[in-house]
C-alpha cells in the first residue's frame, strides 16, 4: 500500500479507503464487517470513511467499537455532516449550532476524542459559507477535528470556500468527495477536478466501482446471490443497466492483458486521475479488500488510458 499526502496538508493517506455506505450497521452482520475492517488494517488501509447519516448514526457505532482495536495514531477517521438526523429544524444543514452539536454526537459514535477528517456531506444553500467556515476553524482550535473538507461541493463553492478562509485567516477546507469512476466522469466537466488542482484540495472518491458493476459480475445480466444487487438491505441505490455491462464487458482483454480483474482495472484507472488521493471502496467480505487493494501494484499506459477513454468518455458518463 502507498499513502499520498492529502491535497497539501501533511497528512497521508492509503491509496484505498474502506467506506462504510450500505454495509456497516446494516447490509452486513457484525462479524464480517468485524472480518473486513481487520483485513483492510492488516493491508495497510488507514482511512476510514463513514457520515453520522449512514444508518442514523449505526456505521459510526459500527467504526468505533471495531477501530478501538487498533492504535489511534495508525488511523485516519473522517466522518460527515449535513443531511437531517431528526425531524428537529435545527438537526440538520451547515448551521454552527449543526455543526457543533453533530460532531459531538460522531465523537460519542466513533469513540474518539478527535475526527481526523471532518466533511460538510453536501453544499448548504441556507447557510452562509462564513459561518461554515468559522465553524469549522473553531473546531480545529479546539481540537475536536484536524482537518476538514467537502463531498460533492460545486466548484465555485470549492473555490468561495478557500477565499473566505483565506481571508478570515481559517483552515480551508483540504478535500473534496466526490463520485468518480469510469462511469461517474462529471468532476472532469462540471469543474470540480480543475477547482481541486487549483485549490490544493484532494479527493477522495467513492462507489469506485458504480456499486460492482464495473466488477463485471452481472454480464449478461447475472444477479448473483451473495451480490449488492441481490441483497434487499443494500440495493436501494442499485440500478441494473444491461447495456453499461455490455460496455464493461469490452474492458476485459484490456484486464486479462494486465492480469487483472475487471475491478481492479477500475480502480488502477482512478488512481491515474489528476487531484486524486485515495478511493473509497466498500466491502461486505474480505476477499474483495484484497481484490481492490490489488489494484494499487499494476500500471496502466498511455495507450490503455486512451482505449478506456474511447469506451467511456468523459463527456457521455456525467
Amino acid at each position: 500500500m502507498d499513502y499520498r499526502r492529502l491535497g497539501r496538508t501533511g497528512i497521508r493517506l492509503s491509496e484505498v479507503g474502506l467506506g462504510s455506505w450500505l454495509t456497516y450497521g446494516c447490509g452486513i452482520d457484525d462479524q464480517a464487517a468485524r472480518d473486513c475492517i481487520r483485513r483492510a488494517f492488516d493491508l495497510g488501509i488507514n482511512f476510514f470513511d463513514t457520515a453520522d447519516v449512514y444508518h442514523s448514526g449505526a456505521a459510526e457505532t459500527v467504526y468505533g467499537r471495531e477501530l478501538s482495536a487498533f492504535r489511534r495514531r495508525d488511523l485516519v477517521i473522517a466522518t460527515k455532516c449535513y443531511f437531517p438526523m431528526s425531524d428537529a429544524p435545527n438537526d440538520r444543514g451547515l448551521s454552527r449550532k449543526h455543526i457543533f452539536e453533530s460532531v459531538h454526537d460522531s465523537l460519542r459514535r466513533l469513540q474518539t476524542d478527535y475526527v481526523d477528517l471532518y466533511q460538510c456531506h453536501r453544499y448548504d444553500e441556507e447557510v452562509e459559507l462564513e459561518e461554515t467556515v468559522r465553524t469549522m476553524d473553531d473546531l480545529v482550535r479546539q481540537g475536536k477535528i484536524l482537518y476538514w473538507g467537502v463531498s460533492e461541493w460545486p466548484a465555485d463553492a470549492i473555490r468561495r470556500a478557500c477565499a473566505i478562509a483565506r481571508d478570515m485567516h481559517a483552515c480551508p477546507p483540504v478535500s473534496e468527495q466526490p463520485e468518480y469512476s469510469l462511469v461517474a466522469r462529471r468532476v472532469e466537466t462540471n469543474g470540480v477536478q480543475q477547482a481541486c488542482r487549483e485549490t490544493g484540495v484532494g479527493m477522495v472518491v467513492w462507489s469506485p466501482l458504480k456499486q460492482g458493476l464495473l466488477s463485471g459480475k452481472y454480464s449478461g445480466g447475472v444477479m448473483p446471490a451473495n451480490s449488492r444487487g441481490a441483497s434487499e438491505k443494500m440495493k436501494v441505490f442499485f440500478k441494473a443497466d444491461p447495456a453499461l455491462t455490455a460496455r464493461v464487458d469490452q474492458l476485459r482483454p484490456l484486464a486479462e492483458q494486465h492480469g487483472m480483474t475487471l475491478a481492479q482495472l477500475a480502480i488502477a484507472w482512478l488512481l491515474r486521475r489528476d487531484a486524486l488521493t485515495s478511493v473509497i471502496i466498500g466491502a461486505s467480505r474480505p476477499a474483495q479488500i484484497e481484490e481492490n487493494v490489488a489494484a494499487c501494484e499494476f500500471e496502466l499506459t498511455g495507450d490503455d488510458l486512451a482505449r478506456i477513454d474511447r469506451l467511456f468518455p468523459a463527456a457521455e458518463y456525467r
